[in-house]
């Protein structure tokens, strides 16, 4: 089978692009891949870095507002579009799935146009605009919430994950605990912001450590290498406590997820699919700063299901912060339903549960 993968602009549309195909290779001989993507955008330096071939378009996505920049987006489309026929008639391709951005529009588009099977996967709650706008042509939407199904043509969605979560599984927790500098005997909550970190989590983190030191669980917290610097000028005057360990980044990540009791995040699809995958509970802090308040929407996923603490930003400062870990950490009967509720709701298959989709749509 050959399959064509497209999807950029952020992390959350690539890391389940690159999980998916990781995990289709580890299990499927005989599968070929290709990458469609922008060189501008992050998918061009993680995708090559992975040795998976990779194509280039240029696209830019719709301005919200009138703008005249629109017409040059629609006339990039239309390129967009011509370019990705030729693309996709040279390799061959079986079946084309989007997993988001806009990037995915000319090429899941001109495979609609084309005759081959097709299909869009939505990690959020609440879809963008170039998914809504593709969920006409495709064969199939894959979601990661069954919150997202009422945007959709309801015959068309099936519900499979996000391969990010296949990906989580079966990881040495023990060693993910030494890499990260923490001790085996002592449970551990995982405090970060994505990927860049945020910055009001740090500053509540930072006026907490006081506090943090008194504790009888240890607190690994990632700061976001663009933040790190300026997080340690703040440490030396309120001083770091032996049982806090501070990191710019996690690199080994699933690793490390693998030994944690508890998380103190964002509520990006991405986070959410790992840690439920693994049967995290958390605290989660949605960035208000996102389309349509996704990150919220996706948190109450988890919140109504009793496997995560919500935690609006708004709200957020140290001795809160300190207050809602503590109700959770020292209460392990409360710890471990939530532990129950997350695993309930994960789906560690995703990748396959994805690939079965692919199969389908190509024997159709």
């Amino acid at each position: 089978m050959k399959i064509v993968v497209s999807g950029g602009g952020t992390g959350g549309h690539i890391y389940p692009a690159l999980a998916l195909i990781r995990e289709i290779q580890k299990e499927v001989k005989d599968v070929e891949f290709l990458y469609i993507g922008t060189e501008a955008g992050l998918e061009s330096k993680l995708v090559r870095r992975e040795d998976i071939p990779f194509k280039a378009i240029h696209i830019t996505g719709f301005k919200r507002k009138l703008s005249p920049e629109n017409l040059k987006t629609v006339w990039r489309f239309i390129s967009g579009v011509n370019k990705c026929k030729k693309i996709l008639k040279e390799f061959k391709a079986d079946v084309v799935i989007g997993t988001g951005g806009y990037v995915c529009g000319p090429v899941v588009y001109a495979a609609a146009k084309m005759g081959i099977a097709t299909i869009i996967h939505e990690q959020n709650s609440v879809p963008g605009l170039t998914n809504k706008f593709l969920s006409k042509y495709v064969d199939k939407v894959a979601t990661c919430f069954a919150e997202a199904e009422q945007f959709f043509p309801k015959e068309k969605v099936v519900l499979t994950g996000n391969p990010r979560a296949s990906e989580v599984l079966n990881q040495d927790a023990i060693k993910g605990k030494l890499s990260a500098g923490l001790k085996l005997k002592d449970p551990a909550v995982l405090i970060f912001g994505g990927s860049r970190g945020a910055r009001p989590i740090n500053d509540a983190v930072i006026s907490a450590l006081p506090e943090f030191g008194k504790k009888s669980y240890q607190v690994l917290y990632v700061t976001g290498e663009v933040h790190y610097e300026a997080v340690k000028k703040e440490v030396e005057k309120v001083g770091n406590p032996e049982n806090v360990i501070i990191k710019p980044f996690v690199h080994n990540m699933p690793e490390v997820l693998a030994g944690i009791d508890l998380t103190v995040a964002r509520a990006g699809a991405t986070t959410l699919a790992e840690l439920t995958s693994l049967g995290i509970p958390s605290i989660l802090i949605p960035s208000p700063y996102v389309t349509n308040n996704h990150q919220e929407k996706n948190a109450h996923s988890l919140t109504n299901n009793g496997a995560a603490k919500l935690l609006l930003e708004r709200e957020l400062n140290g001795e809160n912060l300190v207050s809602e870990i503590d109700e959770i950490m020292l209460q392990p009967e409360k710890l471990q339903s939530m532990k129950n509720a997350s695993l309930e709701l994960g789906i560690p298959d995703a990748a396959m549960r994805l690939f079965k989709v692919m199969q389908d749509v190509v024997k159709k």
